[in-house]
């Protein structure tokens, strides 16, 4: 069974209201809580989902289109990139890797890196597999907006050096791309942070 993936907006000060080992958690509870009404049935939804009841206003959570719930293809798409970053344009290049470092990808120096102002935010707790501050989330969109406008000049590159055969190819990359720019222009809107998840 592989890593599965379910991404979370959420109000950065009511989780500080918690002690850094107990926000997780408190997310998770409010999420699971049956009153949410994310539960009622199964089914499957792709996009933006709104709990009802006591938490309404403290949480959102994002379904990736094309992914099943399933992590494999945010890394995947960190891989494909890894192998296509050298050949492109160096100011991309750096755009992209702060954007893919912030949210899927460990990048080349990764082993050097201490966890970011996110996952300090959060201690404790299991599964946490993106974090990110509300300033993280708009200095993230802030790098998506500067490349966004640029990716087709990726293609090439991509297409030619990218072996990450799991992955579906440029026009899917740049879909997911594009998925998380929406989860970050909604984070940045309300003033929120992201959690992803891993149950």
């Amino acid at each position: 069974m592989g890593v599965d993936l379910t991404t979370l907006i959420a109000d950065w000060t009511w989780l500080a209201e918690v002690p850094p080992p107990e926000r997780l958690e408190r997310l998770r509870n409010a999420w699971y809580d049956e009153a949410t009404g994310l539960w009622d049935a199964v089914s499957v939804t792709y996009g933006w989902e709104w709990p009802r009841g006591p938490h309404s206003a403290l949480f959102g959570v994002y379904e990736f289109p094309g992914t099943l719930g399933s992590y494999k293809p945010h890394f995947w798409a960190g891989e494909a990139w890894e192998k296509a970053r050298d050949h492109v344009d160096a100011d991309v290049r750096a755009e992209l890797d702060a954007l893919l470092g912030g949210l899927i990808w460990d990048g080349p120096d990764f082993d050097d890196e201490e966890p970011g102002e996110g996952h300090a935010f959060f201690t404790g707790g299991y599964g946490l597999l993106v974090a990110q501050s509300p300033q993280g989330v708009r200095d993230l969109l802030a790098a998506w907006e500067r490349v966004r406008p640029r990716l087709e000049e990726l293609r090439t590159p991509y297409e030619e050096r990218s072996e990450a055969s799991q992955y579906k190819g440029f026009d899917a990359f740049v879909r997911l791309l594009t998925d998380w720019g929406e989860v970050l222009a909604e984070a940045a809107r309300r003033g929120w942070g992201i959690a992803g998840v891993s149950e």
